[in-house]
């Protein structure tokens, strides 16, 4: 069966979900549900945890921050722009029924030239004609370019298995069940080795690597080749055609989720999560989690019954306990969050930087890629169009003065700055942590399942780190809390739809 085919099949069975919890209104509900995290992870949760147990049950979203975690926009001038995650893939099946469920439209798509940097002049820049970027790499690389299609394509079409397995209500409890789930054992030997190592046995040259794997994986997770394989073949698929972005800002995907769930949103830091016993009036005893948290009123405390963690459990990420939880969980699991600074600058680009002779008004490139160097000044270089894009919009030339994103490391000095633009007027600076280091071979995940009604959605992010992904993790967790509050295991780690579905035909 074809991507294409799959896809419209399974876009019309997301937008059945939720039958099931029907199936449950006869069985004791949960009452309170707390979710940690209104990122597209926590939101999409409290979404999906709606549609599992329906209307009754109460769903408090903690948020310190702004609701899109790392979604997020700025305002420079007259326009808002993405200063976080900014593009999503046209397989992106459950991005793509948020907002088809939301009812905002997706922005409107401005053509784009890129060119890769090796830190002294391009190496190559697109033309405007198809024809003329398809001979220049044909010429340069012969059809390898081909080739890394078709085996990004053969990863994505086991990739898209995950929608069927979740269409069907099937869960699993650790991020290796659902990679093997996907694509068997293939997949874990992804996780376990580079993407260099991989695409070196697949038959590709290290010349081809260097120029054109190094520079994709810069710009979508700030790293090299040396990231494992399934990240890896992940950021090679953000670089096909048809990449696309939500009108206003892809945050407005995480507060029109929270809208649809019904869900409270409580402006506060969670600081623990505790059991607690409590009898019951049949003179047994209850377990809770206890959430403590702090807020504008200073602090205080709730029960749930169910609790998802949606923000990442590591080092500079969070600092929840988890006292008295038995046995126990660390706030910080091993493993460190990958810094990224995206700069953002309204000014005029010094193209001679990027050894460019042609005048300025005729240099029309709005992506640069950069390859792995001595000078590794940054990792990439956008011209960024506003959230909204007005009809009449044409992307300016560098000559103009226009918003540029800087992806670097570090953040930029005042001498950077210069080198970069001949002039400017405003700068803006967001450091992220934004996604994991990848280094295999691949340590163990943490679980989905941290305790009995405990469950931690970001643990995903290890396999690989997407909106896309964030909303596979709530679906799952979704159906974990779901199927094991109902003693339903008959759809936990299990992959034998496709022996089941051979037996219903």
């Amino acid at each position: 069966m074809s991507i294409k085919v799959l896809r419209v099949l399974l876009l019309l069975g997301l937008s059945h979900t939720g039958t099931r919890s029907l199936a449950s209104e006869l069985r004791e509900q949960p009452k309170k549900i707390a979710v940690i995290g209104a990122g597209i992870g926590g939101s999409a949760a409290a979404f999906y945890l709606r549609e599992e147990f329906g209307p009754a049950v109460n769903i408090d979203v903690f948020e310190p921050g702004a609701v899109g975690g790392r979604l997020a926009t700025v305002k420079i001038g007259d326009h808002e722009y993405e200063t976080g995650g900014s593009v999503i893939h046209p397989l992106n099946l459950h991005m793509k029924h948020f907002v088809d469920k939301i009812g905002i439209p997706t922005r409107r798509e401005v053509a784009q030239k890129m060119a890769v940097f090796d830190g002294k002049q391009l190496t190559f820049e697109e033309s405007d004609w198809f024809i003329i970027n398809f001979l220049r790499r044909l010429w340069r690389y012969g059809f390898t370019f081909l080739r890394m299609q078709m085996w990004v394509e053969s990863v994505l079409d086991k990739f898209m298995r995950i929608y069927q397995y979740q269409q069907y209500g099937y869960s699993f409890s650790t991020v290796e069940r659902l990679v093997h789930a996907m694509g068997g054992d293939s997949f874990l030997t992804l996780m376990n080795q580079t993407l260099e190592e991989t695409m070196i046995a697949e038959g590709f040259s290290q010349v081809f690597l260097n120029d054109v794997v190094v520079p994709i994986c810069r710009l979508n997770y700030g790293q090299s080749v040396r990231i494992h394989g399934l990240v890896g073949a992940v950021s090679l698929a953000g670089e096909e055609s048809g990449m696309w972005a939500v009108d206003g800002g892809n945050k407005k995907v995480c507060s029109g989720l929270l809208y649809h769930s019904k869900s409270d949103l409580i402006t506060a830091t969670v600081t623990s999560v505790s059991v607690k016993v409590r009898p019951s009036k049949t003179g047994t005893t209850t377990s809770f989690y206890e959430v403590s948290y702090v807020g504008e009123l200073g602090s205080a405390h709730s029960l749930y019954d169910i609790v998802v963690i949606a923000t990442p459990l590591h080092q500079g990420k969070s600092d929840i306990t988890f006292p008295g939880v038995s046995p126990s969980i660390p706030s910080h699991y091993p493993g460190r969050y990958h810094p990224t600074v995206s700069t953002l600058v309204h000014g005029v680009l010094n193209t001679s930087f990027l050894g460019v002779t042609a005048p300025p008004s005729d240099f029309t490139v709005s992506q640069v890629l950069t390859t792995d160097s001595k000078e590794d000044v940054l990792h990439s270089l956008v011209s960024l169009d506003p959230v909204h894009v007005p009809s009449d919009y044409n992307r300016p030339p560098a000559s103009h003065n226009k918003v540029w994103k800087v992806l670097s490391q570090k953040p930029l000095t005042q001498e950077r700055l210069r080198q970069l633009f001949l002039s400017w007027d405003s700068v803006s600076e967001t450091k992220w942590l934004a996604y994991p280091a990848y280094r295999p071979p691949h340590r163990r995940t943490p679980p989905f399942i941290l305790h009995h009604r405990l469950y931690y959605l970001n643990a995903v992010e290890w396999a690989a780190s997407t909106m896309e992904m964030s909303a596979i993790a709530a679906r799952n967790v979704a159906l974990l809390a779901h199927h094991r509050w109902h003693q339903q295991v008959g759809k936990i780690d299990q992959e034998d739809l496709h022996t089941r579905l051979r037996g219903e035909l």
